[in-house]
């Protein structure tokens, strides 16, 4: 399987998925814990939820291998993000702390090296590519970056998480107006708790990405799954949720887009 699915679009915005993909390679497979085996990590459904995005316009990068391969939003020298409780680059844990991979069966250095070659790397580099095409056309880009995970998860935080997790890397990967831009968005709406730059303030993509002082500015959401689908297995889509939650996610997406626009001018 390809690494990744790509389509390009015609606004100055690519929105990156890289945690929903499914795929494993036969190593990985076989050297699943029980607990690992359903995947129970993935980002569930997030090419469903942001459908709308390719009708905007949006050009749209998937990662097609689970994150138990390889975790396409980790450097590849495999420093961690967060002083706090998270998973790596091979993620040798789940979320809650329970073994990936049986015991012996965890990928070796060379199998590893292989992933990072062939699927972490062109990744990256279609990323790359796109959003200096972007840049090239449009004098800006702007980087949307997808996520979803439980609403509890006590490892990684304390109580349930807000429904809406923006992060902008404390605002060094974005610009004063489009963190304002995106509050103001939040705070014009009561169903759905939200936080900018709480527990998740932007994996590797929002941070190596986000470069304002070039015009390219990156944005991650991090959504509580409970809004759109079942967070125990087998992790159903649940569409009348999903259809309260897009409207929200379209405003966010225009507002980016326009203050985008405004920040390039």
């Amino acid at each position: 399987m390809k690494p990744f699915q790509f389509s390009a679009g015609t606004l100055p915005l690519l929105v990156s998925i890289p945690h929903a993909g499914t795929a494993l390679t036969p190593e990985v497979k076989a050297g699943l814990s029980d607990a690992a085996s359903g995947l129970p990590d993935t980002d569930w459904h997030l090419a469903q939820l942001y459908d709308f995005v390719q009708s905007l316009g949006a050009s749209v990068l998937i990662g097609n291998y689970s994150r138990f391969v390889i975790d396409l939003n980790r450097p590849a020298d495999d420093q961690p993000l967060y002083a706090s409780a998270t998973t790596g680059l091979f993620p040798e844990t789940l979320f809650d702390g329970t073994p990936t991979f049986k015991s012996g069966m965890t990928p070796g250095t060379e199998q590893r090296q292989h992933y990072l070659a062939t699927l972490w790397t062109p990744y990256h580099q279609k990323l790359q590519h796109e959003l200096a095409r972007l840049k090239q056309q449009y004098g800006y880009a702007l980087l949307f970056d997808a996520h979803s995970i439980a609403s509890v998860i006590p490892r990684l935080f304390d109580g349930r998480l807000p429904d809406l997790n923006l992060g902008t890397n404390n605002g060094l990967s974005s610009s004063p107006a489009i963190d304002a831009a995106l509050i103001a968005c939040c705070e014009a709406q009561t169903r759905f708790s939200w936080i900018v730059n709480g527990r998740f303030k932007g994996g590797y993509i929002t941070r190596a990405y986000g470069k304002p002082e070039q015009q390219q500015y990156a944005v991650q959401l991090e959504l509580a799954q409970c809004n759109y689908m079942d967070e125990q297995p087998p992790f159903g889509w649940q569409g009348a949720r999903a259809a309260e939650l897009q409207p929200l996610l379209q405003q966010l997406i225009n507002t980016l887009l326009a203050q985008g626009a405004a920040a390039a001018r």
